[in-house]
């Protein structure tokens, strides 16, 4: 059986930004408005899972001091 290739983070936040867009809507019936809201749940954890582990691997940036050692920085990112 071939492998199901995994969805991409962005692949993932392009289909959560497309199951909000129609629950905004608010025309859909209640059973579609609660498979897109579990949907959009489960797309949700992935891509927060996502960012998470590219947290953790940019957490610590090596920066060169001027002798030629290396310093641990905290990666502080700016969410405007």
């Amino acid at each position: 059986m071939p492998r199901k290739k995994t969805a991409s983070f962005e692949e993932n936040l392009q289909e959560l930004e497309k199951i909000v867009s129609r629950l905004e809507g608010g025309e859909a019936p209640l059973e579609e408005i609660m498979a897109d809201y579990t949907r959009g749940m489960e797309l949700s954890g992935k891509c927060l899972e996502a960012l998470k582990k590219a947290e953790e691997r940019m957490d610590i940036l090596l920066a060169e001091n001027g002798d030629g050692s290396v310093m641990e920085q905290e990666l502080i990112i700016d969410n405007k």
